[in-house]
């Protein structure tokens, strides 16, 4: 069973609007988070992010399901004009680990999805969610036009 918010969440930071979606830890999670996100950005007009995002956030909660036993993968995607940010949050192992993952050579088959997360977003990370959720993981990336040097999108 998925679940998707009906109307925005008002506490993004960036100002604009944040949508959750929890998904149960199946094969079908990565399609669903990514129809999730292209629909999103549709609306809110981003279409030239849709592909990186869509690529992104494949690579994410496909990572939640192969490497967790999490029952739930939860997407949490923040849009405003200039950028989205998508989070995807599982159960899973401490974050640090994660960053290993970028370490794998060329002659690898497996191991290259957060590199690839790394060349498309403006800035990507991992991180725990905190002291509310003990053993949460969350994997995050934000897309967009990068800001100038004068502070210009």
């Amino acid at each position: 069973m998925s679940h998707a918010t009906t109307t925005p969440r008002p506490s993004n930071p960036l100002g604009g609007e944040t949508y959750r979606l929890t998904l149960p830890n199946t094969a079908s999670a990565a399609k669903l988070a990514r129809d999730f996100v292209t629909s999103l950005l549709g609306v809110s007009r981003h279409h030239d992010l849709v592909e990186d995002a869509q690529i992104c956030v494949t690579e994410v909660v496909t990572n939640a399901h192969r490497h967790t036993s999490t029952p739930l993968i939860r997407v949490h995607v923040a849009v405003n004009r200039k950028r989205v940010t998508v989070a995807v949050a599982d159960d899973g192992p401490a974050a640090p680990p994660l960053l290993h993952a970028l370490c794998v050579g060329p002659e690898q088959e497996r191991g290259r999805g957060l590199m690839i997360v790394e060349s498309l977003a403006l800035a990507w990370g991992a991180n725990t969610a905190g002291e509310h959720h003990p053993g949460r993981k969350v994997v995050w990336f934000t897309l967009g036009r990068p800001v100038l040097d004068d502070g210009r999108a």
